[in-house]
């Protein structure tokens, strides 16, 4: 599978991580580690910005984090005029270790605090693209 199936606008179908939509096929968040220095990386990473390595390797993401900062959309663009309002949000792991996502639509704005607990999820679109959001711990 190619990079074509994720999220719900691809402009990329050919990338050296496409492995990572294969993976959320499977129900899993993974990001790349580079085997030569450790440093981990998400999104992944086809090379090291660290120590300039390509031998790297997949690892899974942790599946709860925080949410460090978040913010509500009520504009979106075009090929996504029908999503607003949405909400996305930076989940931190620690480490050093963050994701960005959306927020899942069951979580109403005003529900949102920083510092609370989130969980990374998969997600399959209804036609059949596929991406992951944030969730309720």
């Amino acid at each position: 599978m190619g990079f074509e199936k994720f999220g719900r606008k691809s402009f990329t179908s050919v990338t050296k991580t496409s492995k990572f939509v294969d993976f959320l096929a499977e129900g899993k968040i993974e990001g790349t580690v580079c085997k030569d220095c450790g440093e981990k990386y998400f999104p992944p990473r086809a090379d090291c910005s660290k120590c300039l390595s390509k031998d790297l390797d997949w690892f899974e993401m942790p599946k709860k984090g925080k949410l460090e900062t978040f913010t509500t959309a009520y504009y979106a663009p075009l090929g996504f005029e029908s999503d607003p309002p949405y909400s996305m949000g930076v989940v931190d792991f620690g480490g050093g270790l963050k994701l960005f996502a959306r927020l899942s639509k069951e979580i109403k704005p005003e529900e949102l605090r920083v510092g609370m607990e989130v969980t990374v999820k998969p997600l399959k679109y209804e036609d059949g693209q596929l991406s992951f959001e944030i969730t309720m711990a």
